[in-house]
């Protein structure tokens, strides 16, 4: 089954309390939340928008994925991450499709999602979420 929604959008930002505020003021969303993603070398705040989360990514490590892409590309939209209901499934559709995701199999995101980051599209990380 193909994705279904806009799970996440993530934002690189070098001042992680920054954002928040601007974030919260511009859009009177609800406070974010704090959560370290060690795998990535990241703090990151998370927060809704209606349906789809808002994710703040600030890299304290600059070897890190989100390190580079922000020394690369600075501040900004980083990754449009789309919900799916089989996150493997759909790599094999894929796959099978004649596409090469950038990830072949699932690794873990923040909070126990489940992730694969398919490819790059104008500037942008496209990844699928699975979260149960």
């Amino acid at each position: 089954m193909p994705p279904n929604r806009v799970h996440h959008l993530n934002f690189l930002v070098r001042d992680l309390d920054e954002a928040m505020d601007r974030f919260e003021r511009l859009l009177d969303v609800e406070p974010f939340s704090l959560v370290e993603h060690a795998p990535r070398g990241a703090n990151c705040a998370r927060t809704r928008v209606g349906e789809t989360w808002l994710v703040l990514v600030c890299p304290y490590d600059d070897d890190s994925v989100p390190g580079k892409y922000l020394a690369r590309n600075g501040e900004g939209v980083f990754l449009v991450s789309f919900g799916v209901d089989d996150l493997a499934a759909q790599l094999d559709v894929l796959e099978h499709g004649g596409i090469e995701p950038t990830d072949n199999a699932p690794r873990s995101g923040i909070l126990d999602w489940k992730v694969a980051d398919v490819g790059e599209i104008h500037g942008a990380i496209v990844q699928l979420t699975q979260d149960d």
